[in-house]
Protein backbone atom coordinates (compact mmCIF):
# COMPACT_ATOMS: atom_id res chain seq x y z
CA UNK A 1 0.00 0.00 0.00
CA UNK A 2 2.99 2.59 0.80
CA UNK A 3 4.15 1.28 -2.81
CA UNK A 4 1.22 2.22 -4.48
CA UNK A 5 0.50 5.73 -2.40
CA UNK A 6 4.08 6.69 -3.96
CA UNK A 7 3.10 6.06 -7.39
CA UNK A 8 0.04 7.68 -6.78
CA UNK A 9 1.85 10.78 -5.90
CA UNK A 10 4.59 10.23 -8.53
CA UNK A 11 1.69 10.34 -11.21
CA UNK A 12 -0.15 13.16 -10.03
CA UNK A 13 3.31 15.65 -9.49
CA UNK A 14 4.06 14.09 -13.13
CA UNK A 15 0.84 15.26 -14.53
CA UNK A 16 1.15 18.42 -12.85
CA UNK A 17 4.59 18.59 -14.23
CA UNK A 18 3.50 18.09 -17.60
CA UNK A 19 1.16 20.36 -17.64
CA UNK A 20 3.16 22.95 -16.33
CA UNK A 21 6.02 22.51 -19.59
CA UNK A 22 6.17 23.41 -22.59
CA UNK A 23 7.00 20.32 -24.09
CA UNK A 24 4.99 17.00 -24.11
CA UNK A 25 7.08 14.14 -22.97
CA UNK A 26 6.94 10.91 -24.77
CA UNK A 27 8.97 7.93 -23.48
CA UNK A 28 10.60 5.38 -25.65
CA UNK A 29 12.09 1.82 -23.68
CA UNK A 30 14.01 -0.13 -26.16
CA UNK A 31 16.64 -2.79 -26.63
CA UNK A 32 19.42 0.06 -27.39
CA UNK A 33 21.97 -2.33 -26.17
CA UNK A 34 21.99 -5.84 -25.53
CA UNK A 35 20.89 -9.12 -28.03
CA UNK A 36 18.43 -7.25 -30.21
CA UNK A 37 20.23 -3.65 -30.00
CA UNK A 38 19.68 -3.14 -33.93
CA UNK A 39 15.82 -3.48 -33.52
CA UNK A 40 15.98 -0.88 -30.62
CA UNK A 41 18.37 1.56 -32.71
CA UNK A 42 16.51 1.74 -35.72
CA UNK A 43 12.96 1.78 -33.51
CA UNK A 44 14.91 4.51 -31.89
CA UNK A 45 15.73 6.41 -35.16
CA UNK A 46 12.30 6.24 -36.54
CA UNK A 47 10.46 7.76 -33.85
CA UNK A 48 12.94 10.57 -33.93
CA UNK A 49 12.88 11.21 -37.22
CA UNK A 50 8.96 11.49 -36.68
CA UNK A 51 9.04 13.64 -33.79
CA UNK A 52 11.66 15.84 -35.87
CA UNK A 53 8.91 16.60 -38.21
CA UNK A 54 6.02 17.04 -36.07
CA UNK A 55 8.34 19.53 -34.52
CA UNK A 56 9.06 21.70 -37.17
CA UNK A 57 5.35 21.31 -38.47
CA UNK A 58 4.39 23.17 -34.96
CA UNK A 59 4.40 20.67 -32.63
CA UNK A 60 1.13 18.84 -31.00
CA UNK A 61 -0.96 20.95 -29.27
CA UNK A 62 1.22 24.20 -29.76
CA UNK A 63 3.95 22.26 -27.94
CA UNK A 64 7.23 20.73 -28.84
CA UNK A 65 7.75 16.88 -28.72
CA UNK A 66 10.52 15.74 -26.51
CA UNK A 67 11.21 12.21 -27.58
CA UNK A 68 13.19 10.57 -24.03
CA UNK A 69 14.90 7.07 -24.51
CA UNK A 70 15.44 4.10 -21.56
CA UNK A 71 16.88 1.42 -22.47
CA UNK A 72 16.11 -2.02 -21.45
CA UNK A 73 19.27 -3.84 -22.90
CA UNK A 74 17.34 -6.71 -24.80
CA UNK A 75 16.27 -8.25 -20.91
CA UNK A 76 12.47 -8.63 -20.47
CA UNK A 77 13.62 -7.99 -16.66
CA UNK A 78 14.12 -4.58 -17.28
CA UNK A 79 11.01 -3.61 -18.99
CA UNK A 80 8.98 -2.84 -15.89
CA UNK A 81 11.85 -0.87 -14.29
CA UNK A 82 12.42 1.20 -17.30
CA UNK A 83 8.71 1.55 -18.26
CA UNK A 84 8.57 2.85 -14.14
CA UNK A 85 11.13 5.27 -14.44
CA UNK A 86 9.85 6.96 -17.72
CA UNK A 87 6.31 7.68 -15.88
CA UNK A 88 7.20 8.56 -12.13
CA UNK A 89 10.92 10.83 -13.30
CA UNK A 90 10.61 11.77 -16.77
CA UNK A 91 6.95 12.10 -16.37
CA UNK A 92 6.02 11.05 -19.79
CA UNK A 93 2.66 11.37 -21.03
CA UNK A 94 2.81 8.36 -23.59
CA UNK A 95 4.86 5.65 -23.98
CA UNK A 96 6.60 3.47 -27.30
CA UNK A 97 7.95 0.37 -27.28
CA UNK A 98 9.11 -2.31 -27.07
CA UNK A 99 10.52 -4.64 -30.07
CA UNK A 100 10.53 -7.33 -28.35
CA UNK A 101 7.05 -8.76 -26.71
CA UNK A 102 8.14 -10.40 -23.36
CA UNK A 103 9.72 -6.55 -22.62
CA UNK A 104 6.25 -5.40 -23.72
CA UNK A 105 4.72 -7.68 -21.39
CA UNK A 106 6.76 -6.97 -18.38
CA UNK A 107 6.53 -2.98 -19.19
CA UNK A 108 2.97 -2.51 -20.97
CA UNK A 109 1.76 -3.81 -17.78
CA UNK A 110 3.38 -1.28 -15.53
CA UNK A 111 1.95 1.23 -18.20
CA UNK A 112 -1.58 -0.32 -17.55
CA UNK A 113 -1.75 -0.28 -14.00
CA UNK A 114 -0.19 3.77 -14.02
CA UNK A 115 -2.78 4.41 -16.51
CA UNK A 116 -0.06 5.86 -19.19
CA UNK A 117 -0.67 4.75 -23.13
CA UNK A 118 1.64 2.33 -24.42
CA UNK A 119 1.75 2.12 -28.10
CA UNK A 120 4.42 -0.98 -29.20
CA UNK A 121 5.62 -0.63 -32.71
CA UNK A 122 6.47 -3.95 -33.50
CA UNK A 123 6.01 -6.82 -30.72
CA UNK A 124 3.81 -9.08 -32.74
CA UNK A 125 3.04 -11.80 -29.93
CA UNK A 126 -1.06 -12.16 -29.76
CA UNK A 127 -0.92 -11.94 -25.78
CA UNK A 128 0.14 -8.23 -25.88
CA UNK A 129 -2.76 -6.03 -26.18
CA UNK A 130 -4.48 -8.50 -23.31
CA UNK A 131 -2.84 -6.53 -20.68
CA UNK A 132 -5.95 -4.17 -21.23
CA UNK A 133 -6.82 -0.47 -22.80
CA UNK A 134 -3.82 1.30 -22.41
CA UNK A 135 -1.86 -0.81 -24.72
CA UNK A 136 -2.07 -1.08 -28.43
CA UNK A 137 0.09 -1.99 -31.56
CA UNK A 138 0.85 -0.64 -34.84
CA UNK A 139 2.18 -3.94 -35.90
CA UNK A 140 0.40 -7.21 -37.24
CA UNK A 141 0.29 -10.36 -34.98
CA UNK A 142 1.98 -13.85 -35.00
CA UNK A 143 -1.31 -15.29 -35.85
CA UNK A 144 -1.85 -13.91 -38.93
CA UNK A 145 2.14 -13.66 -40.03
CA UNK A 146 2.30 -17.50 -39.66
CA UNK A 147 -0.38 -17.61 -41.85
CA UNK A 148 0.78 -14.86 -44.62
CA UNK A 149 4.16 -17.35 -44.61
CA UNK A 150 2.37 -20.54 -45.18
CA UNK A 151 0.22 -19.38 -47.35
CA UNK A 152 3.03 -18.11 -49.50
CA UNK A 153 5.09 -21.44 -49.55
CA UNK A 154 1.75 -23.15 -50.15
CA UNK A 155 0.63 -21.00 -53.15
CA UNK A 156 3.53 -19.46 -54.54
CA UNK A 157 6.30 -21.65 -54.01
CA UNK A 158 3.74 -24.59 -54.12
CA UNK A 159 5.90 -26.95 -51.55
CA UNK A 160 4.01 -29.09 -49.62
CA UNK A 161 7.08 -30.46 -47.16
CA UNK A 162 8.29 -28.44 -44.51
CA UNK A 163 10.51 -28.48 -41.97
CA UNK A 164 10.36 -26.21 -38.80
CA UNK A 165 13.70 -25.00 -36.26
CA UNK A 166 12.70 -22.83 -33.70
CA UNK A 167 14.07 -21.49 -30.59
CA UNK A 168 12.92 -23.40 -27.53
CA UNK A 169 13.43 -20.61 -24.93
CA UNK A 170 11.53 -17.80 -26.85
CA UNK A 171 8.28 -17.09 -26.75
CA UNK A 172 8.01 -15.49 -30.26
CA UNK A 173 9.78 -18.73 -31.63
CA UNK A 174 7.50 -21.25 -29.88
CA UNK A 175 4.43 -19.57 -30.43
CA UNK A 176 5.14 -18.52 -34.47
CA UNK A 177 6.51 -22.08 -34.75
CA UNK A 178 3.13 -22.86 -33.23
CA UNK A 179 1.04 -21.21 -35.77
CA UNK A 180 3.09 -22.06 -38.42
CA UNK A 181 2.19 -25.78 -38.12
CA UNK A 182 -1.25 -25.50 -37.86
CA UNK A 183 -1.41 -22.94 -40.71
CA UNK A 184 0.42 -24.91 -43.10
CA UNK A 185 -1.05 -28.41 -42.64
CA UNK A 186 -4.65 -26.88 -43.04
CA UNK A 187 -3.40 -25.94 -46.22
CA UNK A 188 -2.45 -29.50 -46.96
CA UNK A 189 1.00 -29.53 -45.89
CA UNK A 190 2.97 -32.03 -43.98
CA UNK A 191 5.27 -30.80 -41.81
CA UNK A 192 7.91 -33.79 -41.86
CA UNK A 193 10.93 -32.48 -39.08
CA UNK A 194 10.00 -30.36 -36.25
CA UNK A 195 13.09 -29.28 -34.36
CA UNK A 196 14.34 -27.45 -31.58
CA UNK A 197 17.58 -25.15 -30.73
CA UNK A 198 18.28 -22.84 -28.09
CA UNK A 199 19.07 -19.28 -28.31
CA UNK A 200 22.81 -18.07 -28.46
CA UNK A 201 23.69 -21.85 -29.18
CA UNK A 202 25.45 -21.48 -33.07
CA UNK A 203 25.59 -25.09 -33.34
CA UNK A 204 22.56 -26.40 -34.81
CA UNK A 205 24.42 -29.95 -36.42
CA UNK A 206 22.67 -32.40 -35.31
CA UNK A 207 19.49 -30.77 -36.09
CA UNK A 208 19.95 -29.94 -39.70
CA UNK A 209 20.88 -33.21 -40.42
CA UNK A 210 17.77 -34.79 -39.09
CA UNK A 211 16.12 -31.87 -41.48
CA UNK A 212 18.63 -32.51 -44.58
CA UNK A 213 16.97 -36.49 -44.37
CA UNK A 214 13.27 -35.44 -44.00
CA UNK A 215 12.53 -34.78 -47.45
CA UNK A 216 11.68 -31.06 -46.63
CA UNK A 217 11.48 -28.51 -49.78
CA UNK A 218 11.90 -25.47 -47.23
CA UNK A 219 12.90 -24.66 -43.67
CA UNK A 220 10.74 -22.77 -41.17
CA UNK A 221 12.86 -20.68 -39.13
CA UNK A 222 11.36 -18.16 -37.15
CA UNK A 223 13.84 -17.20 -34.87
CA UNK A 224 16.22 -13.90 -35.02
CA UNK A 225 18.55 -13.02 -37.11
CA UNK A 226 21.85 -13.95 -34.90
CA UNK A 227 20.70 -18.18 -35.08
CA UNK A 228 19.15 -17.51 -38.43
CA UNK A 229 22.15 -16.28 -40.24
CA UNK A 230 24.43 -18.94 -38.12
CA UNK A 231 22.01 -21.56 -39.61
CA UNK A 232 22.09 -20.38 -42.88
CA UNK A 233 25.94 -20.59 -42.99
CA UNK A 234 25.77 -24.56 -41.25
CA UNK A 235 23.23 -25.80 -43.82
CA UNK A 236 25.15 -24.32 -47.17
CA UNK A 237 28.28 -26.18 -45.22
CA UNK A 238 26.22 -29.75 -44.96
CA UNK A 239 25.31 -29.74 -48.70
CA UNK A 240 21.52 -28.45 -47.45
CA UNK A 241 20.49 -26.55 -50.43
CA UNK A 242 16.77 -26.08 -49.96
CA UNK A 243 15.51 -22.40 -48.75
CA UNK A 244 14.80 -21.13 -45.51
CA UNK A 245 12.09 -18.65 -44.55
CA UNK A 246 11.69 -16.99 -41.44
CA UNK A 247 10.01 -14.00 -40.28
CA UNK A 248 10.30 -9.95 -39.20
CA UNK A 249 13.26 -11.90 -36.52
CA UNK A 250 15.40 -11.77 -39.03
CA UNK A 251 15.09 -8.02 -39.99
CA UNK A 252 18.36 -6.81 -39.32
CA UNK A 253 21.19 -5.84 -41.64
CA UNK A 254 23.62 -8.08 -39.15
CA UNK A 255 22.19 -11.26 -40.68
CA UNK A 256 23.57 -10.75 -44.19
CA UNK A 257 26.98 -9.14 -42.85
CA UNK A 258 26.92 -12.75 -40.93
CA UNK A 259 25.55 -14.96 -43.07
CA UNK A 260 26.83 -13.58 -46.65
CA UNK A 261 26.03 -15.78 -49.79
CA UNK A 262 24.39 -17.82 -47.42
CA UNK A 263 21.58 -15.77 -47.22
CA UNK A 264 20.92 -15.38 -50.80
CA UNK A 265 17.80 -17.44 -51.89
CA UNK A 266 15.90 -16.95 -48.81
CA UNK A 267 12.40 -15.41 -47.74
CA UNK A 268 10.96 -13.71 -44.82
CA UNK A 269 8.10 -11.88 -43.93
CA UNK A 270 8.16 -8.38 -42.92
CA UNK A 271 5.83 -5.26 -42.18
CA UNK A 272 7.26 -3.10 -45.21
CA UNK A 273 9.34 -2.83 -48.32
CA UNK A 274 11.20 0.22 -49.39
CA UNK A 275 10.90 -0.92 -52.74
CA UNK A 276 7.25 -0.13 -52.24
CA UNK A 277 5.86 2.69 -54.82
CA UNK A 278 2.78 4.18 -52.36
CA UNK A 279 4.38 7.61 -51.79
CA UNK A 280 4.11 7.21 -47.75
CA UNK A 281 7.35 4.72 -48.36
CA UNK A 282 8.92 6.59 -50.78
CA UNK A 283 8.75 10.08 -48.42
CA UNK A 284 9.80 8.25 -45.97
CA UNK A 285 13.05 6.20 -47.32
CA UNK A 286 13.74 9.65 -48.59
CA UNK A 287 13.85 11.48 -45.59
CA UNK A 288 15.24 8.94 -43.48
CA UNK A 289 17.90 8.24 -45.91
CA UNK A 290 19.08 11.98 -45.59
CA UNK A 291 18.84 11.91 -41.86
CA UNK A 292 20.86 8.69 -41.07
CA UNK A 293 22.59 7.84 -44.29
CA UNK A 294 21.14 4.50 -45.20
CA UNK A 295 17.50 2.52 -46.36
CA UNK A 296 15.33 1.78 -43.51
CA UNK A 297 14.25 -1.31 -42.36
CA UNK A 298 10.62 -2.59 -41.08
CA UNK A 299 11.44 -1.89 -37.25
CA UNK A 300 12.97 1.78 -38.15
CA UNK A 301 9.41 2.07 -40.32
CA UNK A 302 7.19 0.58 -37.44
CA UNK A 303 8.73 2.97 -35.07
CA UNK A 304 7.79 5.98 -37.60
CA UNK A 305 4.24 4.84 -37.82
CA UNK A 306 3.71 4.08 -34.18
CA UNK A 307 5.45 8.07 -32.88
CA UNK A 308 2.98 9.40 -35.84
CA UNK A 309 -0.06 7.31 -34.58
CA UNK A 310 0.25 8.74 -31.09
CA UNK A 311 1.01 12.14 -32.71
CA UNK A 312 -2.33 11.51 -34.58
CA UNK A 313 -4.14 10.44 -31.15
CA UNK A 314 -2.94 13.41 -29.34
CA UNK A 315 -4.37 16.05 -31.79
CA UNK A 316 -7.81 14.13 -31.77
CA UNK A 317 -7.88 13.50 -28.14
CA UNK A 318 -9.93 16.13 -25.69
CA UNK A 319 -6.89 16.30 -23.72
CA UNK A 320 -3.22 14.10 -22.88
CA UNK A 321 -4.86 12.52 -19.92
CA UNK A 322 -3.87 8.49 -19.92
CA UNK A 323 -7.91 7.56 -20.81
CA UNK A 324 -8.59 10.51 -23.07
CA UNK A 325 -5.59 9.82 -25.09
CA UNK A 326 -5.80 5.58 -25.08
CA UNK A 327 -9.55 6.42 -26.32
CA UNK A 328 -8.25 8.23 -29.13
CA UNK A 329 -5.33 5.94 -30.26
CA UNK A 330 -7.75 2.91 -30.28
CA UNK A 331 -9.99 5.16 -32.54
CA UNK A 332 -6.94 5.21 -35.37
CA UNK A 333 -8.85 4.31 -38.45
CA UNK A 334 -7.49 4.44 -42.03
CA UNK A 335 -3.89 5.89 -40.63
CA UNK A 336 -1.61 6.50 -43.86
CA UNK A 337 1.14 4.82 -42.68
CA UNK A 338 4.45 3.41 -44.14
CA UNK A 339 3.70 -0.02 -42.98
CA UNK A 340 0.31 0.12 -44.63
CA UNK A 341 -3.03 1.72 -43.71
CA UNK A 342 -3.80 1.61 -40.30
CA UNK A 343 -6.94 0.21 -38.49
CA UNK A 344 -7.22 -0.53 -34.95
CA UNK A 345 -9.67 -3.19 -34.05
CA UNK A 346 -11.10 -3.65 -31.07
CA UNK A 347 -8.34 -5.62 -29.21
CA UNK A 348 -6.11 -2.31 -30.79
CA UNK A 349 -4.33 -4.75 -33.17
CA UNK A 350 -3.64 -2.82 -36.14
CA UNK A 351 -5.40 -4.48 -39.37
CA UNK A 352 -2.75 -4.00 -42.20
CA UNK A 353 -1.05 -6.21 -45.25
CA UNK A 354 2.32 -8.35 -44.95
CA UNK A 355 5.27 -8.55 -47.41
CA UNK A 356 7.38 -11.25 -48.28
CA UNK A 357 10.87 -10.17 -49.15
CA UNK A 358 13.43 -12.68 -50.66
CA UNK A 359 17.46 -11.96 -50.51
CA UNK A 360 18.88 -11.30 -53.43
CA UNK A 361 22.50 -10.68 -54.26
CA UNK A 362 23.40 -9.19 -50.73
CA UNK A 363 19.62 -7.71 -50.17
CA UNK A 364 15.93 -7.85 -49.06
CA UNK A 365 13.97 -7.25 -52.31
CA UNK A 366 9.64 -7.31 -52.36
CA UNK A 367 8.13 -10.42 -53.63
CA UNK A 368 4.54 -10.13 -52.99
CA UNK A 369 1.85 -8.72 -50.85
CA UNK A 370 -0.51 -10.68 -48.60
CA UNK A 371 -3.22 -9.51 -46.92
CA UNK A 372 -5.92 -10.14 -43.96
CA UNK A 373 -9.57 -10.76 -44.80
CA UNK A 374 -11.25 -7.88 -46.50
CA UNK A 375 -8.99 -5.80 -46.80
CA UNK A 376 -7.14 -6.84 -49.79
CA UNK A 377 -7.19 -8.35 -53.13
CA UNK A 378 -9.04 -12.07 -52.76
CA UNK A 379 -6.75 -12.58 -49.35
CA UNK A 380 -8.39 -14.36 -46.52
CA UNK A 381 -6.69 -14.86 -43.29
CA UNK A 382 -8.03 -16.59 -40.10
CA UNK A 383 -9.62 -14.98 -37.39
CA UNK A 384 -6.94 -14.52 -34.76
CA UNK A 385 -6.60 -16.71 -31.94
CA UNK A 386 -6.14 -15.72 -28.16
CA UNK A 387 -2.36 -17.56 -27.81
CA UNK A 388 -0.67 -20.78 -28.86
CA UNK A 389 -1.80 -24.11 -26.46
CA UNK A 390 1.39 -24.27 -24.96
CA UNK A 391 0.41 -21.13 -23.21
CA UNK A 392 3.71 -19.92 -24.51
CA UNK A 393 4.36 -16.32 -24.63
CA UNK A 394 4.81 -15.13 -21.14
CA UNK A 395 6.37 -12.27 -19.46
CA UNK A 396 8.83 -14.13 -17.55
CA UNK A 397 10.31 -15.92 -21.11
CA UNK A 398 13.60 -14.87 -23.24
CA UNK A 399 13.02 -11.66 -24.76
CA UNK A 400 11.27 -12.14 -28.60
CA UNK A 401 10.42 -9.72 -31.32
CA UNK A 402 6.40 -9.55 -31.19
Amino acid sequence: MKLLWMLVVAIVAATACNKSSDKIKVGHYASMTGSEATFGVSTDQGIRLAAEERNKAGGVKGKQVDIITGDTASKATEGGTVVTRLITQDNVVALLGEVASSITLAGGDVAQKLGVPDITPSSTNVRVTDLGDMVSRVCFTDDFQAWVVAKFVRDNLKFDKAAILYDQGQAYSKGFAEFFNKSFTAMGGEIVANEAYSGGNPDASAQLQTIKGSGAQIIFLPGYYGDAANFMKQAKSKGIEIPFIGGDGWDSEDLIKIAGAAANGNYFSNHYSHEEKRKEVQDFVAAYKAKYGKVPDGLAALGYDAARVLFDAMDRAGSLEGKALGAAIAATKDFKGVTGNITMDAKRNAQKKAVILKIENGAPHLVTDIWPEGTGPAEKAPAPEKKPADGSGSADAAPEKK
